[in-house]
């Protein structure tokens, strides 16, 4: 089965050679260059990674292979990588200011999520049939408690409370690295907390899409 991106890497090489910067980018920060690189060109890209050539300060020239990861699904994919990589490591690099996250969004997979957290706290705190405060709406409830071990709830809680701890810390850190206005950035922190992951997830998907628009205005 021939490589879609493979079949086009001669155009590719062209095209990216008009952005001799970026170049630079991709071997100092994906390519862990060290070393002073005063050029850079693209020999070879696939759906896997691309291949690249560069030249020192010194005048020496070496070559690296940066992989795509995930690999790329198809030629289409080419361009939204090769931007976000872009983004990502100029950056990085301090080539250019993290954007700003100036709005909190709502998105799906946390309505997913927020409705298994309240499965767990609806089985965990319902009333025993013995309660004064017991009602039929409590029974699916007692019947999970009942048929599951007794460790599954403490289990589930302490994995709730370690991960959604340790995603609300780099949500924290990236409030900071993209300068969210105070308010936002509680909205972001608590729903963290609360929500974990998909939180996170649509934060970083945020930030990728300002990068990019970003890169686009400067075009």
């Amino acid at each position: 089965m021939t490589d879609p991106v493979a079949e086009k890497s001669g155009f590719l090489c062209m095209y990216m050679s008009n952005h001799p910067d970026t170049l630079v980018s991709y071997v100092r920060y994906w390519g862990k260059v060290d070393e002073h690189v005063v050029s850079a060109k693209m020999t070879a890209i696939d759906t896997k990674g691309m291949n690249l050539t560069y030249q020192t300060k010194g005048g020496v020239s070496r070559n690296v292979r940066i992989p795509f990861d995930p690999p790329l699904a198809g030629y289409d994919e080419v361009k939204p990588r090769l931007l976000s990589m872009k983004a990502d490591a100029e950056e990085e690099l301090g080539m250019v200011p993290a954007p700003q996250i100036t709005s909190f969004r709502f998105v799906s997979r946390m309505l997913q999520t927020g409705l298994l957290v309240i499965l767990l706290v609806y089985t965990t705190f319902s009333p025993a049939p013995d309660s004064l405060n017991y009602s039929p709406v409590f029974a699916p409830a007692h019947t999970l408690r009942t048929i599951t071990p007794p460790w599954t709830l403490k289990f589930s809680w302490s994995l709730v409370a370690f991960f959604h701890t340790l995603e609300s810390f780099y949500t924290l850190w990236l409030c900071k690295k993209h300068r969210t206005p105070f308010l936002v950035g509680v909205q972001y922190w608590i729903a963290t907390l609360v929500l974990g992951y998909p939180v996170l997830m649509d934060m970083r998907h945020q930030v990728q899409e300002a990068r990019i628009e970003s890169i686009m205005k400067g075009k």
